[in-house]
C-alpha cells in the first residue's frame, strides 16, 4: 500500500465523519490530514486528486436532494485540508 492509498483511506474516513457531524474535531481531522501530507511529501495535486476521488465516490451514494449540501461540505473540508499548504506557501513568500 502506498502513501497515497493510505491518505485516500484516511481522507475518506475523515470526510465521512465530517459529513455526519461538522464539529471542530472533524474539521481538525482534515487539518491533520493536510499536515500529514506535507510531512510525507505528498504533493498538493495528489492531495486534490484524492479529495476529488473521495468526493465522487461519496456522491455516487448520495441522494440527489443532498448533493448540494455534500458539495458544500466537501469544499469546507478541502479548505481545512489545504490550510497547512497555504501556511507553508505564505511562509515562503515572507521569507523570500
Amino acid at each position: 500500500m502506498t502513501a497515497q492509498d493510505d491518505t485516500a483511506r484516511d481522507y475518506r474516513a475523515a470526510f465521512l465523519r465530517f459529513l455526519s457531524r461538522r464539529e471542530e474535531s472533524a474539521r481538525h481531522a482534515g487539518y491533520e490530514l493536510g499536515r500529514a501530507a506535507l510531512a510525507t511529501d505528498l504533493g498538493l495535486l495528489t492531495l486534490v486528486r484524492v479529495h476529488h476521488d473521495v468526493l465522487i465516490a461519496v456522491l455516487r451514494d448520495t441522494p440527489a436532494d443532498e448533493v448540494p449540501a455534500v458539495a458544500g461540505a466537501a469544499s469546507d473540508f478541502l479548505l481545512e485540508v489545504l490550510a497547512s499548504f497555504d501556511m507553508v506557501q505564505r511562509g515562503f513568500r515572507e521569507d523570500g
